[in-house]
């Protein structure tokens, strides 16, 4: 895409912004880089704008997109943030400052300086949420060209992407990335595997073309006479994802039952319970299978109501069924929240408030001092599976897989957690270290007086709890 391209491509959804800083950007990044190349030999530049494009797709704001342009010259150019300052502004020279790496030099090991860049940019992020966006899709760039590094480098980023920037980009919503750098480390930690799935996958494409073409027939057959305004789109999922459910269930490709995978979108949330039930009418549910995050939204702003029904020729088909805002979050989770609409600062009223969660859990992580263990909590803290645990009172807590009534406790309130002595789950007593389920109904015993113990350490999962818990300690002197 070249510069006519990508401000044609950003006014198609700001037509009321003025773009001229985004070619101010692309000329002044582009003469910064001018005599820098990169491993592939390209011109150095190529991968900025790649970054600003995935930004335009993304439909991020214009400094942004600035910021995308631009993420590299403090860091790979002589130009200073004082000079990016009197020429960008305040705004798009802290989004590029939140980029900037340290100096790996004063770090004793890899882990320290890795630990130390996330720690950096998570602050930066808290600040402001745009700057991870760009981080990703800076890395998104960088897999796509991981071919031409050695294979050892190749290996060790494919790592860093599978196990945190793909589980941060679904945090934050970002399902199609999420599912593009899954794919990408995939094919460099595993080759052979990726390589045989992709030819067998692609083998069956046809076959799911001919039951999804069955399928929507009949949906729309039943939803002929209704008057709800739908349309259905078929769900491709990532080839690592078929591999994990192989790694999970212990089974080759092809005892594998991998549903097909369809979505219906419509125009309002009330037309999504009514699909649902005319789904449910028209092809046999699978008991256990529903799940409504509607009413209940994941912590990274999806909602969507699941299930999963017999298709036409008996094979399974898996239903996500959600309004077209809910589809643009689910395919740009907090990306989408950047979308201009009437004027320059009519964002998303509420996504401040979506996005506490995430302040507060930078928060938490900027409380561990050991790199490893900070890495630790942050892989755990990111993880995909969560179990919704409610209070006796109905309210919900979305808490990782493997947490217990103590991460519970702190997630309800620091006190409670600081006071807990014991729990019942489900109107049973349970030891503090018993591993959580969804539905499950946590009461949290406390008694007056009692504080935090060094060994909760050893089982709490989340970064919160751990965070109390350490503070708690460390004031009273009982850790460094």
């Amino acid at each position: 895409m070249d510069k006519k391209e990508l401000i044609e491509s950003f006014l198609a959804y700001s037509p009321h912004l003025d773009p001229a800083m985004i070619d101010k950007a692309w000329e002044y990044s582009q003469k910064a880089h001018a005599n820098q190349a990169r491993a592939s030999g390209e011109h150095y530049f190529v991968h900025c704008s790649a970054v600003a494009e995935s930004l335009v797709e993304w439909k991020m704001d214009l400094p942004t997109i600035c910021a995308g342009l631009l993420h590299d010259v403090i860091e790979d150019t002589p130009i200073t943030d004082e000079t990016l300052r009197m020429e960008f502004g305040e705004e798009i020279t802290k989004l590029v400052l939140g980029l900037t790496k340290l100096d790996t030099l004063q770090f004793d090991s890899r882990d320290e300086a890795q630990a130390e860049n996330w720690r950096k940019m998570l602050l930066a992020t808290a600040q402001d949420i745009r700057v991870i966006v760009v981080k990703l899709a800076d890395r998104l760039h960088n897999m796509k060209t991981l071919n031409f590094l050695n294979r050892e480098r190749q290996r060790r980023i494919a790592h860093e992407t599978m196990s945190l920037y793909a589980p941060l980009a679904h945090r934050l919503g970002m399902f199609q990335l999420k599912g593009q750098l899954d794919d990408l480390s995939f094919m460099y930690l595993f080759p052979k595997e990726y390589e045989e799935l992709g030819r067998k996958v692609n083998a069956q494409q046809a076959q799911r073309e001919t039951t999804l073409a069955k399928f929507k027939e009949q949906v729309e057959k039943a939803l002929a006479n209704t008057n709800i305004p739908h349309r259905i789109l078929a769900r491709a999922k990532s080839l690592y994802s078929i591999y994990h459910k192989m790694l999970r269930q212990e089974k080759p490709f092809e005892q594998i039952q991998d549903a097909l995978g369809v979505r219906i979108i419509t125009d309002t949330v009330a037309n999504c319970y009514a699909l649902l039930g005319i789904v449910h009418t028209q092809f046999r549910p699978v008991a256990g299978t529903f799940t409504d995050y509607i009413s209940i939204p994941k912590m990274n702003l999806y909602r969507s109501l699941h299930t999963t029904v017999m298709g036409p020729g008996g094979e399974l088909v898996e239903i996500q069924i959600r309004t077209e805002e809910m589809h643009r979050t689910s395919e740009y989770g907090i990306a989408a929240h950047w979308r201009y609409k009437l004027g320059e600062h009519s964002k998303d009223a509420h996504l401040e408030e979506k996005l506490n969660w995430l302040r507060q859990w930078i928060e938490w992580l900027q409380d561990l001092k050991s790199p490893r263990e900070f890495l630790d909590s942050l892989k755990t803290d990111l993880e995909l599976t969560q179990v919704f645990v409610f209070t006796p009172a109905g309210e919900v807590k979305a808490l990782p897989s493997g947490s217990t009534p103590l991460d519970f406790a702190f997630a309800v309130h620091t006190e409670i957690g600081h006071s807990c002595v014991g729990a019942q789950v489900n109107n049973k007593m349970v030891k503090l270290d018993y591993k959580l389920k969804s539905g499950d109904i946590c009461k949290i015993l406390t008694r007056k007086g009692s504080t935090p113990k060094k060994d909760w350490l050893t089982f709490v999962r989340t970064a919160r709890a751990r965070s109390k818990i350490r503070r708690y300690l460390r004031e009273k002197g009982i850790v460094a």
